[in-house]
């Protein structure tokens, strides 16, 4: 899904219009960011959580040329899913998916 089909659905099922959606998905992106930059972690109850997670600094290798440098300490977000999200995405068949043993979109079952 893109930001432009996230924008869509959000506009669907909330009768508001793709600009006042898209003001909104923005917010949420934004908030996300802001927050991980100040260092903080979100937790979302049901979704899961962002947080950010420090890389040391290590020795890597330019594929180009092979020569060795070095690669200085980072910091990258990361998101863990909750449970409800995992349980959700393992047992509930997708819309588009067809339940087991029934026939798929092109009769073959």
């Amino acid at each position: 899904m893109t930001k432009a089909e996230l924008v869509e659905e959000v506009s669907r099922v909330s009768d508001l219009t793709k600009k006042h959606s898209e003001l909104i998905v923005d917010s949420v992106f934004q908030s996300i960011v802001d927050a991980l930059h100040r260092g903080e972690k979100i937790e979302l109850r049901g979704f899961g959580s962002f947080r950010l997670r420090q890389r040391e600094p290590r020795k890597g290798r330019n594929p180009k040329t092979g020569d060795k440098v070095d690669v200085p300490p980072k910091k990258v977000p990361y998101f863990k899913p909750g449970k409800e999200l995992k349980d959700l995405i393992n047992n509930a068949p997708f819309p588009d998916e067809p339940t087991p043993g029934s026939d798929g979109p092109d009769g073959a079952g």
